[in-house]
């Protein structure tokens, strides 16, 4: 017969369990009965129509999806070129000392609140890429359709860079775990068949964790989708969809933040809510494809390490 505490805790620990699922499905069904007046009157042209306009009651979410798909795919290509090598310097380069430091200022990236970020976006990147950085690459990379037009400085390409300052710590610290799970036994063969240290870094380790670092990868991913307050203040807030990095655009996130206490409408406030939906779905499917990645993972390596 179980004791009578083991019997509460067990009790306990399902009930916290439930109260996870049960708030994730209570986000679900208030966003999706809140946009159920916009789901009804423009179905799936929601999701492909490009006009929104509160004035005559229109609403079509196509240029948020695209503003957040654009600037989250920026981020994190740029955060990816930047936060892999840093976890495999961490890993496999950099000293004890150097390693503790350097990762304790990694990871205080993610402790920034993301308010901090968009000042710093708005004060200081901004006028830089007005001044500097947009008028650059115009000048050298002009001839892709990414980089024309006017050097405004709040737009995709500010967003983007944001988004992959903060999303870098995840990338970094998922990758440097991952890669120290991988065993000597790899490293050590490696070398005794005659590899440079580069040449096992680039030849096991790498193809080794590939599948564990595209889930981190989709793990910061499904953060850039989400978020709010630091895109804001940087994008330029325009419903528009344009082929330039330059121009001013309009994020999920963002456009939910920025009209939601205007909505004086019903089928307004609904159109906010169902753009809410899809976000949710959007960072729902990627998060569970990251963790169906790492799984997967992870049985590779137990059924490798039976062998």
């Amino acid at each position: 017969m179980k004791r009578i505490g083991d019997k509460i805790g067990q009790t306990v620990i399902w009930m916290t369990a439930a109260v996870i699922v049960l708030l994730m499905l209570l986000f679900l069904v208030m966003l999706t009965t809140e946009s159920g007046l916009s789901i009804q009157r423009f179905s799936w042209r929601f999701l492909v129509t490009s006009t929104w306009d509160p004035v005559h009651l229109i609403f079509g979410a196509l240029p948020f999806l695209y503003g957040t798909v654009v600037t989250s795919v920026f981020a994190i290509i740029f955060a990816g070129i930047v936060g892999i090598p840093s976890a495999v310097f961490l890993v496999y380069v950099a000293g004890n000392r150097l390693r503790t430091w350097l990762g304790a200022l990694i990871e205080l990236l993610a402790a920034i609140p993301s308010v901090v970020y968009g000042l710093w976006g708005l004060f200081v990147l901004v006028p830089w890429l007005q001044n500097t950085g947009e008028p650059f690459l115009a000048k050298t990379l002009g001839f892709l359709p990414l980089f024309r037009g006017m050097p405004v400085g709040v737009g995709y390409l500010a967003a983007g860079i944001i988004l992959s300052i903060m999303i870098l710590p995840t990338i970094t610290s998922l990758t440097r775990d991952i890669l120290l799970t991988v065993p000597n036994e790899l490293h050590e063969g490696a070398y005794a068949l005659g590899a440079t240290s580069y040449e096992m870094i680039r030849s096991v380790v790498l193809p080794y964790a590939r599948t564990g670092i595209i889930g981190a990868l989709m793990l910061a991913l499904g953060r850039a989708f989400g978020e709010t307050i630091a895109v804001t203040m940087v994008i330029g807030n325009r419903p528009e969809i344009s082929g330039s990095l330059f121009s001013p655009g309009y994020t999920m996130a963002s456009v939910i933040a920025n009209e939601f206490t205007e909505a004086t409408s019903q089928i307004y406030l609904s159109s906010l809510y169902e753009v809410g939906l899809v976000l949710l779905i959007f960072t729902v499917v990627f998060y569970a494809l990251a963790r169906l990645l790492v799984a997967r993972m992870m049985t590779y390596r137990k059924g490798g390490a039976s062998e």
